[in-house]
Protein backbone atom coordinates (compact mmCIF):
# COMPACT_ATOMS: atom_id res chain seq x y z
CA UNK A 1 0.00 0.00 0.00
CA UNK A 2 1.21 3.49 -1.15
CA UNK A 3 1.21 4.81 3.03
CA UNK A 4 4.08 7.41 2.36
CA UNK A 5 2.34 8.78 -0.94
CA UNK A 6 -1.30 9.42 0.76
CA UNK A 7 0.25 10.69 3.96
CA UNK A 8 2.19 13.41 1.97
CA UNK A 9 -1.07 14.47 -0.23
CA UNK A 10 -3.62 14.41 3.20
CA UNK A 11 -4.91 17.58 3.40
CA UNK A 12 -7.47 18.88 6.38
CA UNK A 13 -11.12 19.98 5.59
CA UNK A 14 -14.37 19.48 7.35
CA UNK A 15 -15.89 17.09 5.06
CA UNK A 16 -16.86 13.46 6.50
CA UNK A 17 -16.74 9.92 6.21
CA UNK A 18 -19.25 7.40 7.54
CA UNK A 19 -17.85 3.68 6.38
CA UNK A 20 -21.05 1.05 7.56
CA UNK A 21 -19.77 -2.56 7.48
CA UNK A 22 -22.72 -5.32 8.00
CA UNK A 23 -20.78 -8.13 8.96
CA UNK A 24 -20.54 -11.01 6.23
CA UNK A 25 -22.63 -9.72 3.62
CA UNK A 26 -22.60 -10.90 0.79
CA UNK A 27 -24.54 -14.51 -0.19
CA UNK A 28 -25.68 -16.79 -2.38
CA UNK A 29 -28.92 -17.54 -3.77
CA UNK A 30 -30.21 -20.60 -1.66
CA UNK A 31 -32.29 -22.01 -4.54
CA UNK A 32 -31.46 -22.33 -8.40
CA UNK A 33 -31.65 -19.18 -9.63
CA UNK A 34 -33.08 -17.53 -6.52
CA UNK A 35 -31.79 -14.01 -5.20
CA UNK A 36 -29.07 -13.56 -2.33
CA UNK A 37 -30.08 -12.59 1.22
CA UNK A 38 -29.02 -8.85 0.16
CA UNK A 39 -31.52 -8.98 -3.13
CA UNK A 40 -34.13 -10.69 -1.44
CA UNK A 41 -34.05 -7.97 1.41
CA UNK A 42 -36.55 -5.16 1.32
CA UNK A 43 -34.21 -2.19 1.06
CA UNK A 44 -35.88 0.97 -0.52
CA UNK A 45 -33.62 3.71 1.07
CA UNK A 46 -30.19 1.54 -0.02
CA UNK A 47 -31.56 1.13 -3.53
CA UNK A 48 -32.62 4.98 -3.82
CA UNK A 49 -29.08 5.53 -2.69
CA UNK A 50 -27.82 3.15 -5.44
CA UNK A 51 -28.98 5.48 -7.93
CA UNK A 52 -26.42 8.00 -6.83
CA UNK A 53 -23.81 6.07 -5.98
CA UNK A 54 -21.01 3.83 -7.62
CA UNK A 55 -20.85 0.18 -7.02
CA UNK A 56 -18.56 -2.69 -7.08
CA UNK A 57 -17.75 -6.26 -5.54
CA UNK A 58 -14.54 -5.86 -3.15
CA UNK A 59 -12.61 -9.06 -2.02
CA UNK A 60 -11.15 -8.75 1.13
CA UNK A 61 -7.46 -10.48 0.55
CA UNK A 62 -6.76 -12.06 -2.85
CA UNK A 63 -9.34 -13.96 -5.19
CA UNK A 64 -10.08 -17.40 -3.89
CA UNK A 65 -9.04 -16.70 -0.37
CA UNK A 66 -11.21 -17.02 2.30
CA UNK A 67 -10.98 -13.96 4.67
CA UNK A 68 -11.21 -14.03 8.78
CA UNK A 69 -12.19 -11.14 10.21
CA UNK A 70 -9.56 -9.59 11.69
CA UNK A 71 -8.04 -9.32 8.34
CA UNK A 72 -11.20 -8.47 6.28
CA UNK A 73 -11.60 -5.16 8.07
CA UNK A 74 -8.11 -4.66 8.30
CA UNK A 75 -8.53 -4.55 4.04
CA UNK A 76 -11.30 -2.60 4.34
CA UNK A 77 -9.38 -0.04 6.73
CA UNK A 78 -6.77 0.04 3.76
CA UNK A 79 -4.30 -2.28 4.91
CA UNK A 80 -2.91 -5.14 3.04
CA UNK A 81 -3.54 -7.95 5.21
CA UNK A 82 -1.33 -10.16 2.92
CA UNK A 83 1.52 -7.57 4.68
CA UNK A 84 -0.57 -6.76 7.82
CA UNK A 85 -1.27 -9.73 9.87
CA UNK A 86 -2.58 -9.60 13.19
CA UNK A 87 -3.79 -12.78 15.44
CA UNK A 88 -7.44 -12.64 16.69
CA UNK A 89 -5.98 -12.72 20.43
CA UNK A 90 -4.55 -9.03 20.07
CA UNK A 91 -8.15 -7.76 18.69
CA UNK A 92 -9.85 -9.48 21.33
CA UNK A 93 -8.03 -8.18 23.80
CA UNK A 94 -7.84 -4.52 22.63
CA UNK A 95 -11.66 -4.48 21.86
CA UNK A 96 -12.41 -5.23 26.32
CA UNK A 97 -9.61 -3.06 26.91
CA UNK A 98 -7.07 -5.17 28.10
CA UNK A 99 -3.94 -3.31 28.94
CA UNK A 100 -1.89 -5.88 26.56
CA UNK A 101 1.88 -5.81 26.92
CA UNK A 102 4.24 -6.18 23.97
CA UNK A 103 5.51 -9.28 25.79
CA UNK A 104 2.04 -11.03 26.28
CA UNK A 105 0.79 -13.52 24.32
CA UNK A 106 -3.02 -13.13 23.71
CA UNK A 107 -5.16 -15.65 22.32
CA UNK A 108 -9.16 -15.85 21.49
CA UNK A 109 -11.35 -18.67 22.83
CA UNK A 110 -14.45 -20.62 22.61
CA UNK A 111 -16.10 -22.12 25.06
CA UNK A 112 -17.07 -25.67 23.16
CA UNK A 113 -19.40 -28.73 24.30
CA UNK A 114 -18.22 -31.90 24.18
CA UNK A 115 -19.28 -35.72 24.35
CA UNK A 116 -18.30 -38.21 27.00
CA UNK A 117 -15.31 -39.35 24.55
CA UNK A 118 -13.82 -35.60 24.73
CA UNK A 119 -15.49 -35.25 20.70
CA UNK A 120 -16.92 -31.61 19.85
CA UNK A 121 -20.77 -31.83 19.06
CA UNK A 122 -21.12 -27.88 19.41
CA UNK A 123 -18.46 -25.60 18.62
CA UNK A 124 -20.06 -22.30 20.67
CA UNK A 125 -21.26 -24.07 23.14
CA UNK A 126 -25.10 -23.35 22.07
CA UNK A 127 -24.30 -20.11 21.79
CA UNK A 128 -24.38 -19.48 26.08
CA UNK A 129 -25.14 -15.19 26.77
CA UNK A 130 -22.82 -13.04 28.21
CA UNK A 131 -24.50 -14.07 31.69
CA UNK A 132 -22.95 -17.79 31.44
CA UNK A 133 -20.26 -16.74 30.06
CA UNK A 134 -18.67 -14.56 32.61
CA UNK A 135 -18.79 -16.61 35.72
CA UNK A 136 -17.28 -19.47 33.75
CA UNK A 137 -14.38 -16.17 33.01
CA UNK A 138 -13.97 -15.71 36.53
CA UNK A 139 -13.67 -19.80 37.49
CA UNK A 140 -10.96 -20.21 35.37
CA UNK A 141 -9.12 -16.90 35.96
CA UNK A 142 -9.42 -17.50 39.63
CA UNK A 143 -8.14 -21.17 39.71
CA UNK A 144 -5.75 -21.82 36.74
CA UNK A 145 -2.31 -21.78 38.52
CA UNK A 146 0.66 -21.93 36.35
CA UNK A 147 4.59 -21.46 38.10
CA UNK A 148 6.49 -18.89 36.21
CA UNK A 149 3.17 -17.00 34.25
CA UNK A 150 0.46 -15.11 34.93
CA UNK A 151 -2.69 -15.91 33.33
CA UNK A 152 -5.76 -13.72 32.40
CA UNK A 153 -9.16 -15.17 31.57
CA UNK A 154 -11.53 -12.48 30.33
CA UNK A 155 -15.15 -12.10 28.76
CA UNK A 156 -15.46 -11.05 25.34
CA UNK A 157 -19.28 -11.61 24.67
CA UNK A 158 -21.43 -14.86 25.03
CA UNK A 159 -19.01 -17.90 24.85
CA UNK A 160 -16.20 -16.11 23.43
CA UNK A 161 -12.80 -14.82 26.19
CA UNK A 162 -9.84 -13.48 25.96
CA UNK A 163 -6.76 -15.90 27.50
CA UNK A 164 -3.54 -13.84 27.97
CA UNK A 165 -0.48 -15.22 29.17
CA UNK A 166 2.31 -13.22 30.56
CA UNK A 167 6.17 -14.14 31.33
CA UNK A 168 9.57 -14.40 30.37
CA UNK A 169 10.41 -15.79 27.08
CA UNK A 170 7.00 -16.38 25.35
CA UNK A 171 6.12 -16.22 21.95
CA UNK A 172 2.88 -16.76 20.06
CA UNK A 173 3.54 -18.93 16.70
CA UNK A 174 1.10 -21.43 17.99
CA UNK A 175 -1.03 -23.44 16.66
CA UNK A 176 -4.70 -23.55 16.78
CA UNK A 177 -6.17 -26.14 19.19
CA UNK A 178 -9.41 -25.47 17.59
CA UNK A 179 -10.11 -27.55 14.76
CA UNK A 180 -13.08 -25.57 13.58
CA UNK A 181 -15.50 -28.19 12.68
CA UNK A 182 -17.70 -30.38 14.93
CA UNK A 183 -17.16 -34.33 15.02
CA UNK A 184 -13.16 -33.63 16.32
CA UNK A 185 -11.60 -33.29 19.34
CA UNK A 186 -9.41 -30.33 20.01
CA UNK A 187 -6.20 -29.93 19.18
CA UNK A 188 -3.14 -30.19 21.06
CA UNK A 189 -1.31 -26.13 21.24
CA UNK A 190 1.50 -27.17 19.46
CA UNK A 191 5.42 -24.35 18.46
CA UNK A 192 5.36 -23.86 15.37
CA UNK A 193 9.05 -22.82 16.00
CA UNK A 194 11.56 -22.68 19.01
CA UNK A 195 10.93 -19.44 20.17
CA UNK A 196 7.56 -20.43 20.71
CA UNK A 197 7.77 -23.76 22.88
CA UNK A 198 7.84 -22.86 26.08
CA UNK A 199 3.91 -20.58 25.53
CA UNK A 200 2.87 -23.79 24.02
CA UNK A 201 3.95 -25.14 26.94
CA UNK A 202 1.93 -22.74 28.91
CA UNK A 203 -1.20 -22.79 26.75
CA UNK A 204 -1.57 -26.91 26.70
CA UNK A 205 -1.07 -26.69 30.78
CA UNK A 206 -3.66 -24.12 30.89
CA UNK A 207 -5.69 -26.63 28.53
CA UNK A 208 -5.27 -28.99 30.72
CA UNK A 209 -6.55 -27.56 34.06
CA UNK A 210 -9.33 -25.34 32.36
CA UNK A 211 -10.96 -29.08 30.95
CA UNK A 212 -10.79 -30.60 34.49
CA UNK A 213 -12.57 -27.25 35.69
CA UNK A 214 -15.26 -26.87 33.22
CA UNK A 215 -16.10 -31.04 32.96
CA UNK A 216 -19.23 -30.93 35.13
CA UNK A 217 -19.98 -27.41 33.25
CA UNK A 218 -23.05 -27.61 30.66
CA UNK A 219 -23.22 -26.90 27.81
CA UNK A 220 -19.91 -24.99 28.21
CA UNK A 221 -17.89 -27.84 29.29
CA UNK A 222 -14.48 -27.22 27.39
CA UNK A 223 -12.85 -24.57 25.94
CA UNK A 224 -10.68 -24.19 21.95
CA UNK A 225 -8.22 -20.98 21.41
CA UNK A 226 -7.08 -19.52 18.17
CA UNK A 227 -5.64 -16.87 16.99
CA UNK A 228 -2.68 -16.80 19.17
CA UNK A 229 -0.97 -13.21 18.54
CA UNK A 230 1.35 -10.69 20.14
CA UNK A 231 1.05 -6.93 19.77
CA UNK A 232 2.31 -5.42 16.35
CA UNK A 233 3.57 -2.38 15.52
CA UNK A 234 1.85 -0.07 12.73
CA UNK A 235 1.41 3.59 11.17
CA UNK A 236 -1.77 4.58 12.49
CA UNK A 237 -5.08 5.28 10.83
CA UNK A 238 -5.09 9.55 11.67
CA UNK A 239 -1.49 9.88 11.12
CA UNK A 240 -1.95 7.85 7.55
CA UNK A 241 -5.03 9.65 6.79
CA UNK A 242 -4.84 12.99 8.54
CA UNK A 243 -8.19 11.72 10.27
CA UNK A 244 -9.35 12.06 13.89
CA UNK A 245 -11.65 8.62 13.70
CA UNK A 246 -13.91 6.71 15.90
CA UNK A 247 -15.46 3.20 15.41
CA UNK A 248 -19.01 2.19 16.97
CA UNK A 249 -19.65 -1.61 17.65
CA UNK A 250 -21.24 -3.81 19.65
CA UNK A 251 -18.90 -6.48 19.60
CA UNK A 252 -15.64 -6.24 21.14
CA UNK A 253 -13.35 -7.35 18.69
CA UNK A 254 -14.35 -4.80 15.76
CA UNK A 255 -13.67 -2.05 18.91
CA UNK A 256 -10.23 -4.31 19.03
CA UNK A 257 -9.53 -3.49 15.31
CA UNK A 258 -10.12 -0.26 15.04
CA UNK A 259 -8.17 0.29 18.41
CA UNK A 260 -4.90 -1.04 16.85
CA UNK A 261 -5.53 0.97 13.90
CA UNK A 262 -4.92 3.85 16.18
CA UNK A 263 -9.17 4.79 15.98
CA UNK A 264 -11.03 5.73 19.16
CA UNK A 265 -13.27 3.25 20.21
CA UNK A 266 -16.66 4.08 22.00
CA UNK A 267 -18.25 1.91 24.70
CA UNK A 268 -20.02 -1.07 23.33
CA UNK A 269 -23.41 -0.18 21.90
CA UNK A 270 -26.54 -2.47 22.53
CA UNK A 271 -28.08 -2.24 19.81
CA UNK A 272 -28.46 -0.72 16.31
CA UNK A 273 -30.42 2.07 17.23
CA UNK A 274 -27.69 3.02 20.13
CA UNK A 275 -25.22 3.02 17.26
CA UNK A 276 -26.92 5.56 15.26
CA UNK A 277 -27.32 7.79 18.15
CA UNK A 278 -23.84 7.78 18.89
CA UNK A 279 -23.16 8.55 15.50
CA UNK A 280 -25.55 11.25 15.83
CA UNK A 281 -24.41 12.82 18.56
CA UNK A 282 -20.30 12.74 18.04
CA UNK A 283 -20.58 13.59 14.63
CA UNK A 284 -19.30 17.21 15.20
CA UNK A 285 -16.21 15.62 16.85
CA UNK A 286 -14.82 13.21 14.17
CA UNK A 287 -13.83 12.99 10.51
CA UNK A 288 -14.19 9.35 9.77
CA UNK A 289 -16.93 6.67 11.75
CA UNK A 290 -16.32 2.70 11.04
CA UNK A 291 -20.03 1.36 12.19
CA UNK A 292 -20.32 -2.14 12.38
CA UNK A 293 -23.22 -4.41 12.62
CA UNK A 294 -22.63 -7.82 13.72
CA UNK A 295 -25.69 -9.95 13.15
CA UNK A 296 -25.68 -9.94 9.38
CA UNK A 297 -22.50 -12.39 9.92
CA UNK A 298 -24.20 -14.22 12.63
CA UNK A 299 -27.65 -15.65 10.91
CA UNK A 300 -25.16 -16.61 7.92
CA UNK A 301 -23.06 -18.76 9.60
CA UNK A 302 -26.08 -20.00 11.50
CA UNK A 303 -27.52 -20.68 7.91
CA UNK A 304 -30.62 -19.01 8.93
CA UNK A 305 -31.51 -17.14 5.70
CA UNK A 306 -34.59 -15.35 6.53
CA UNK A 307 -32.70 -13.74 9.69
CA UNK A 308 -30.34 -12.26 7.36
CA UNK A 309 -32.48 -10.71 5.29
CA UNK A 310 -34.32 -9.10 7.85
CA UNK A 311 -31.06 -7.87 9.68
CA UNK A 312 -30.42 -5.93 6.25
CA UNK A 313 -33.57 -4.63 6.31
CA UNK A 314 -33.51 -3.21 9.79
CA UNK A 315 -30.23 -0.85 9.22
CA UNK A 316 -31.84 -0.06 5.34
CA UNK A 317 -34.69 1.31 7.91
CA UNK A 318 -32.11 3.57 9.80
CA UNK A 319 -30.33 4.98 6.58
CA UNK A 320 -32.74 8.14 6.93
CA UNK A 321 -30.86 9.16 10.18
CA UNK A 322 -27.37 8.18 8.60
CA UNK A 323 -28.22 10.72 5.33
CA UNK A 324 -29.64 13.04 7.44
CA UNK A 325 -26.38 14.05 8.86
CA UNK A 326 -25.25 14.90 5.19
CA UNK A 327 -21.79 13.02 4.94
CA UNK A 328 -19.58 14.18 2.08
CA UNK A 329 -18.81 9.89 1.45
CA UNK A 330 -21.20 6.91 2.75
CA UNK A 331 -19.27 3.74 2.07
CA UNK A 332 -21.61 0.33 2.65
CA UNK A 333 -20.40 -2.61 2.23
CA UNK A 334 -19.48 -5.75 4.33
CA UNK A 335 -16.15 -7.62 5.26
CA UNK A 336 -16.37 -10.63 3.77
CA UNK A 337 -19.48 -12.92 2.60
CA UNK A 338 -20.89 -15.75 5.02
CA UNK A 339 -23.49 -17.31 2.62
CA UNK A 340 -26.22 -18.93 4.79
CA UNK A 341 -26.15 -21.78 2.12
CA UNK A 342 -22.70 -22.48 3.06
CA UNK A 343 -22.65 -21.37 6.88
CA UNK A 344 -19.07 -19.77 6.95
CA UNK A 345 -17.24 -17.12 5.60
CA UNK A 346 -16.65 -17.75 1.90
CA UNK A 347 -14.12 -15.66 -0.76
CA UNK A 348 -16.79 -14.51 -2.64
CA UNK A 349 -16.69 -10.77 -3.46
CA UNK A 350 -18.36 -8.40 -1.24
CA UNK A 351 -21.19 -6.23 -2.33
CA UNK A 352 -20.07 -2.24 -2.01
CA UNK A 353 -21.74 0.88 -2.41
CA UNK A 354 -19.82 4.18 -2.43
CA UNK A 355 -21.74 7.81 -2.16
CA UNK A 356 -20.31 10.73 -2.51
CA UNK A 357 -21.11 14.11 -3.97
CA UNK A 358 -18.49 13.79 -5.96
CA UNK A 359 -19.11 10.07 -7.50
CA UNK A 360 -19.86 9.49 -10.97
CA UNK A 361 -23.11 7.48 -11.00
CA UNK A 362 -23.83 4.16 -11.97
CA UNK A 363 -27.51 4.81 -12.71
CA UNK A 364 -27.69 1.33 -11.16
CA UNK A 365 -31.08 1.06 -9.26
CA UNK A 366 -30.63 -1.94 -7.20
CA UNK A 367 -28.13 -2.52 -4.38
CA UNK A 368 -27.19 -6.40 -4.68
CA UNK A 369 -24.85 -8.64 -5.92
CA UNK A 370 -25.50 -8.80 -9.43
CA UNK A 371 -26.42 -5.51 -10.08
CA UNK A 372 -23.02 -4.12 -8.85
CA UNK A 373 -21.33 -6.29 -11.15
CA UNK A 374 -22.21 -3.59 -13.48
CA UNK A 375 -20.80 -0.79 -11.44
CA UNK A 376 -17.93 1.57 -12.36
CA UNK A 377 -16.13 0.12 -9.24
CA UNK A 378 -15.33 -2.97 -10.85
CA UNK A 379 -15.32 -6.58 -9.86
CA UNK A 380 -12.60 -8.00 -7.47
CA UNK A 381 -10.92 -5.03 -6.48
CA UNK A 382 -8.91 -4.81 -3.00
CA UNK A 383 -10.74 -4.09 -0.45
CA UNK A 384 -7.87 -1.62 0.77
CA UNK A 385 -8.30 0.75 -2.28
CA UNK A 386 -11.64 1.81 -0.51
CA UNK A 387 -10.00 4.24 1.68
CA UNK A 388 -8.25 6.04 -0.78
CA UNK A 389 -11.00 6.21 -2.83
CA UNK A 390 -13.02 7.30 0.20
CA UNK A 391 -10.25 10.10 1.33
CA UNK A 392 -9.87 11.77 -2.83
CA UNK A 393 -14.01 11.40 -2.83
CA UNK A 394 -14.25 13.60 0.47
CA UNK A 395 -11.52 15.78 -1.58
CA UNK A 396 -8.88 15.39 1.43
CA UNK A 397 -6.35 14.66 -1.38
CA UNK A 398 -3.97 17.32 -2.83
CA UNK A 399 -2.67 16.93 -6.59
CA UNK A 400 0.52 14.35 -7.15
CA UNK A 401 2.82 15.98 -9.11
CA UNK A 402 3.45 19.33 -11.15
Amino acid sequence: MYFDELKSLSIKNDNKIVLLVMDGLGGLPIEEGGPTELEAANTPNMDALAKKSMLGLHQGIRSGITPGSGPAHLGLFGYDPLKYKVGRGVLSALGVDFDLRNSDVAARGNFCTVDENGIIIDRRAGRIGSDVGEPLCKLLNDNVKIPGVEVFVRLVKEYRFLLVIRGEGLRANIAETDPQMVGEKPLAAKALDEASKRAAEVVQEFVMQASAILADKHPANMLVLRGFAEMPDWPTFPDLYGLKSAAIAMYPMYRGVAKLVGMNSFPAAYSYEEEIEMLEKHWEEYDFFFVHIKKTDSYGEDGDFAKKVHEIEKVDALLPRILALDPSVLIITGDHSTPCAMKSHSWHPVPVLLYAKTCRPDNIDRFGERACLGGGLGVRFPAYELMPLAIAHAEKLEKFGA
